[in-house]
């Protein structure tokens, strides 16, 4: 009995293995690619919208080349079928909620201060 975990990874090998044309061809053959694109745009979101804070120009270069070397560690989950990228996509979509409900109760109470 195998366990699968990763619902995109299934997603990507049901509908693109056979190929329907050249771009589908390229995300079937370049799958870790695919997965590694995926999880550092995600990676990013989770970054700037959890733990970001103004840095250095060079140290923000440092943490974003980090990140984005990290993220070959995290793609080789994805690709055993890990769901690593549905949990990146999870944690981007909540902590995006929770920037927006911070920004919301900032901007609530600055117009409170005024008045």
């Amino acid at each position: 009995m195998e366990t699968n975990f990763s619902i995109i990874h299934n997603w990507i090998v049901t509908n693109y293995e056979a190929g329907n044309g050249s771009f589908y061809n390229f995300l079937f053959n370049n799958i870790f690619w695919t997965f590694y694109f995926l999880n550092t745009i995600f990676g990013i979101a989770a970054y700037k919208f959890g733990f970001a804070k103004q840095l250095p120009l060079l140290k923000s270069i440092f943490v974003y080349v980090m990140l984005i070397l990290g993220m070959f560690i995290i793609t080789i989950f994805s690709i055993v079928r890990l769901p690593m990228t549905e949990s990146l996509i999870i944690i981007s979509i909540v902590l995006g909620i929770y920037r927006y409900r911070l920004y919301k109760d900032r901007q609530s109470r600055s117009e409170e201060h005024l008045t």
